[in-house]
């Protein structure tokens, strides 16, 4: 507003700060004062008074005066901003947006009350502002000198909504944003198996914008809150007894907690009074420093207790200059006075109290020393906030610096102009601010991203319990984000200080941890962290802890009785060391050994009647033929091979064949002498001589070789690995190959058998001299009914039991083929050897007759 040729505020506010000019300003906003005493009534009837704030926060003030250190530090630099004084105007925000914001608008607007300018106009008071600490506030004011494009750098803000760059485009700060902290915290419970926590958050920006983001970062993981809890503003006690009843009855026993430590006192309290222990509290940032939590009354219940802090630092010279600190008479230094009278309990105004008797407190001479007082103010053993400060302050100036070192005609702004000092535009100082890259002296690189924030990087703290029953804070691991590694986590486990019966981490979850060989099934109407075990099927596995699914394993694979791993399926096959195997070989033998000895007898004794008269060529023929039948079932023993596989068929086809049309020519030969022994068939005999006997075998072996060689050139039998008789198991065994092939060789010998049973039966009645067409029909009663048995049999039986089937039929055939026409002829040569002469084959002839 002006008049009378000048320019009037509108208004002024009345704010405790602190004030040194130079060349250029730097505003500053803390909380340096914590609460309200009396809340003015809004009666808009007199002008509104700021309330008065009390309860000095000592930590706070130490930052603040660390932004002056930092000034003063920059101002004696030769080689940063030389030629030039940097000032500063601080104010006290009192923890209340109101205030914060009238101390911003002062910041921006200036604080004199006339300015002797008609056109009202000249540089901002401030090139920018450190602060405000606290989230809310940051978003307010923010908001408003975004407008401007006036750079603020906070040191404490760290709400992830603050990097959003449409919204805030000069935002800048030196700590951490949210979306980070609740990233890192996600690693910790990670790193713990903590699936089951729960929240508190308070209720302002800070708290709301980090619960959204912890919420959706632990549904990325797959990780379950077990309750979520606002904590109010006003310690509502209601509010308060209600989240007492959710972390007590709560399964979790973890509990993480984003809000100030302002807010969490009430809280704190009643776990002391209600004596809740058992429970591992994970801190923020914004109280995982606190002292006010660190004491001897607290220690069993928040001992233990595991904290995201910001990044400690050390600052070379700010113990000394702290302790130097005096206030004087300059009503613009007021705070310094107010933290006079805190830290040694006088007044720099007596004040008389009472009625009866005037109390006069101590008066202070501004000479008092600092060296006796034993404050948070005065302990740099742990710079967190204070270090931000530092880096915000070292931040601008070197932007300041780099913008002064510009040469005309280079400049990145239009036309490769430079920004003039002299009317310096706050977007100008924003660009550079942007591009700042610098190392502290205690060896920390300072830079912003896109989004004004610094690179990311917390310390992990432990509280564990001091000699004196207090808690201190014990540094166990770092979290920072590379750009090439991403989110890393260091901890160290011996470090720990766990406030529990077994000093071992608790376990936090809902459901326990489904091991190898099951999965995990959820359990309707409950959170994805409690969900039951299911065992793996069968050909299944699962080899990692809490499966969400179970793999099936590969064909030739099977999974083990524990179901957490694949192994190779057991091969099955009829084995020489298989019982069944050693009995069906044994048998094998047997039989071979019986073919032998009966040809030794029968040539032992080939000039007897009974041995010629029954056609001892094709006796012996027979016998031989046998004898393959038997020996082929060793080629069915054993681990199929391409080999045995191709010569197992081929063999047992082309030995029955030489069996039957052996027989066959034996039954025709005793239908021959039968019908010669008449006079019509006296010519019988010339068509059946021992040249034509042989023929009518080798010719009707040969058909059989054909199919074979045919068989094998054309789909020759190989092993096969089958896996469908059962699904854990493989069988191998040798695939036919062809069905056609091997239908054809097996009907062929149906096919003779057929016939030599049918010449056979028709001949049985014959008045041979021992009744060989009986003897050869029964044998092939025996093989039809063997092999009409078989096919149904190998048909249904599985693996390496449809072998054995094949096996025991070719045995049973040979040995009752055997049997019945040999077994005759050795009974009377070896036990009636009377009955093998001639004139006993005649006079059994002639009853024959």
């Amino acid at each position: 507003m002006a008049t009378s040729g000048t320019c009037k505020l509108q208004g002024h506010f009345t704010l405790n700060g602190m004030y040194q000019d130079g060349d250029l300003l730097i505003g500053g906003l803390f909380e340096i004062q914590r609460y309200l005493k009396v809340f003015p009534e809004l009666s808009f009837r007199t002008e509104p008074k700021i309330p008065r704030c009390e309860l000095f926060y000592m930590t706070s003030f130490q930052q603040a005066l660390t932004m002056v250190f930092a000034i003063n530090e920059i101002n004696n630099n030769p080689n940063l901003l030389p030629n030039m004084t940097l000032g500063y105007q601080i104010y006290d925000n009192c923890l209340r947006l109101g205030v914060a914001f009238r101390g911003a608008t002062a910041l921006v607007s200036g604080t004199e009350e006339t300015v002797s300018d008609l056109n009202c106009k000249g540089p901002p008071p401030v090139i920018g502002i450190i602060g405000d600490p606290g989230s809310t506030h940051s978003i307010a004011i923010s908001s408003v000198l975004g407008l401007f494009r006036l750079p603020m750098i906070s040191y404490y803000a760290t709400c992830s909504c603050l990097s959003d760059r449409k919204k805030y485009p000069s935002f800048f700060r030196t700590i951490p944003s949210d979306a980070f902290q609740v990233r890192a915290m996600v690693q910790i419970l990670k790193h713990f198996g903590w699936t089951w926590v729960g929240l508190i958050y308070s209720d302002n920006d800070y708290g709301i914008y980090a619960a959204q983001s912890f919420h959706q970062e632990m549904q990325l993981f797959g990780y379950c809150v077990a309750f979520s809890e606002i904590l109010p503003n006003d310690n509502n006690p209601i509010v308060i007894q209600r989240i007492m009843g959710m972390i007590q009855t709560s399964t979790a026993r973890v509990v993480v907690v984003f809000s100030a430590s302002s807010l969490l006192i009430p809280l704190m309290n009643e776990v002391v009074l209600q004596n809740i222990t058992g429970r591992q509290w994970i801190a923020s940032e914004a109280w995982a420093t606190s002292p006010v939590f660190r004491t001897p009354r607290f220690q069993p219940f928040l001992g233990g207790t595991m904290g995201i802090a910001i990044r400690r630092g050390e600052i070379e010279g700010l113990h000394d200059f702290l302790l130097r600190i005096r206030p004087n008479n300059d009503q613009r230094n007021d705070i310094v006075k107010i933290f006079w009278e805190n830290i040694f309990g006088c007044s720099f105004e007596t004040k008389g109290k009472g009625t009866d008797v005037e109390q006069v407190k101590k008066v202070c001479t501004g000479q008092e020393d600092l060296n006796t007082t034993n404050t948070p103010y005065t302990d740099v053993s742990g710079l967190r906030a204070s270090y931000n400060v530092y880096k915000a302050i070292f931040a601008l100036a070197h932007a300041l610096h780099d913008l002064m070192q510009c040469e005309e005609g280079r400049g990145p702004f239009s036309g490769n102009r430079c920004a003039d000092i002299t009317n310096l535009k706050p977007w100008q100082l924003v660009h550079y601010l942007q591009k700042v890259n610098f190392t502290t002296g205690f060896g920390d690189h300072v830079s912003f991203d896109k989004n004004g924030d610094a690179l990311s990087i917390y310390d992990v703290l432990n509280w564990q319990p001091s000699a004196d029953g207090s808690i201190k804070l014990h540094k166990v691991g770092v979290v920072y984000e590379g750009a090439a590694t991403g989110m890393v986590l260091t901890l160290d486990k011996d470090a720990f200080y766990w406030n529990f019966e077994k000093a071992k981490p608790p376990q936090s979850v809902c459901s326990e941890s489904c091991p190898p060989g099951t999965r995990r099934a959820t359990i309707k109407g409950f959170p994805v962290c409690c969900f039951d075990c299911l065992p793996c099927g069968d050909g299944e596995i699962s080899n990692t802890t809490d499966a969400i699914e179970c793999t099936t394993c590969p064909d030739e694979f099977w999974s083990n009785p524990d179901k957490d791993q694949c192994v190779p399926k057991e091969i099955e096959f009829l084995s020489y060391e298989d019982p069944l195997g050693i009995s069906l070989t044994t048998a094998s033998l047997l039989g071979t050994f019986i073919c032998a000895l009966v040809m030794i007898i029968f040539a032992l004794h080939r000039n007897t009647p009974i041995v010629r008269a029954n056609n001892s060529e094709l006796s012996f023929l027979l016998l031989l033929s046998l004898k393959l039948c038997f020996l082929c079932v060793l080629l069915f023993i054993g681990r199929p091979q391409l080999w045995t596989c191709q010569l197992r068929h081929a063999v047992f086809g082309i030995s029955f064949v030489l069996c039957i049309s052996s027989i066959l020519v034996k039954t025709m030969v005793v239908i021959a002498v039968f019908k010669s022994s008449r006079p019509e068939g006296k010519g019988a005999m010339k068509w059946f001589g021992a040249a034509q006997q042989r023929c009518t075998v080798l010719v009707l072996t040969a058909l059989q070789v054909v199919i074979c060689a045919v068989w094998l050139s054309t789909a020759s039998p190989t092993p096969y690995k089958n896996n469908q008789y059962t699904r854990s198991k493989i069988v191998y065994e040798c695939a036919v190959g062809s069905v056609v092939g091997f239908s054809m060789l097996l009907g062929y010998i149906g096919l003779l058998a057929a016939v030599s049973f049918l010449l056979a039966f028709l001949s049985r009645n014959l008045p041979d001299n021992f009744n060989e067409a009986k003897f050869i029909t029964f044998s092939m009663l025996i093989f039809c009914a063997v092999w009409i048995a078989f096919v149904p049999a190998y048909a249904s039986s599985p693996g390496k039991y449809a072998v054995a089937v094949e096996i025991f039929a070719i045995l049973a055939s040979s040995f009752g083929l055997l049997v019945a026409i040999f077994a005759p002829k050795c009974y009377i040569i070896l036990l009636h050897p009377e009955k093998n002469t001639k004139k006993a084959i005649m006079r059994r002839e002639a009853q024959n007759k």
